[in-house]
């Protein structure tokens, strides 16, 4: 799925996050210590090696909803923006820190003249945030921040799996085109 929104296009895709060669940055669905761990955290920081490991390091603890920024190291993009989504259940308001989390990724993408970023469902793993909701706050946050992008050009939505793709494509549709 594509759409074009505000001169920028949005996609889904079904693939591995660290495997996206035509995109300038990936975001890391990341623990407060930016550390490795299990899920997208742990597929970036394979790919990425040790040096990715190192230079967050400096960076942490982020707190919920807050996103920093790194080098992509050994992946084939040029930055890494690490994103703590909230503990559904623990940190709230979950919505406003999961929002935060887009939002915050999309200013340090135009800060850094990014012109593509790629997304994985953040929060939606050991977290536990709902799968729906999670996507429904994600694209109403890209909806309200996408008419004051000027670098960035592609927002893509990387997802482990067709059910995780189909309730993304079917979220973004309806919301993107209200």
């Amino acid at each position: 799925m594509k759409v074009m929104f505000s001169g920028v296009s949005v996609e889904c895709i079904s693939g591995d996050i660290a495997a996206q060669a035509d995109i300038t940055a990936v975001v890391n669905a990341a623990n407060a210590q930016l550390r490795p761990g299990g899920g997208v955290a742990g597929a970036i920081h394979r790919a990425a090696g040790p040096g990715l490991e190192e230079e967050s390091r400096t960076l942490a603890p982020i707190k919920p909803g807050e996103a920093v920024i790194t080098g992509g190291h050994n992946l084939p993009n040029r930055y890494v923006i690490h994103c703590l989504g909230p503990v559904y259940g623990a940190d709230r308001p979950e919505e406003k820190f999961l929002s935060d989390c887009y939002r915050n990724a999309l200013k340090l993408a135009e800060e850094h003249g990014i012109d593509s970023i790629a997304f994985p469902s953040i929060s939606t793993g050991a977290f536990g945030y709902p799968m729906k909701a999670a996507a429904e706050v994600a694209f109403h946050t890209i909806k309200e921040a996408i008419t004051s992008l000027r670098k960035v050009k592609l927002i893509r939505f990387v997802l482990y799996g067709k059910d995780a793709l189909v309730l993304h494509e079917e979220v973004a549709s309806k919301i993107l085109s209200d």
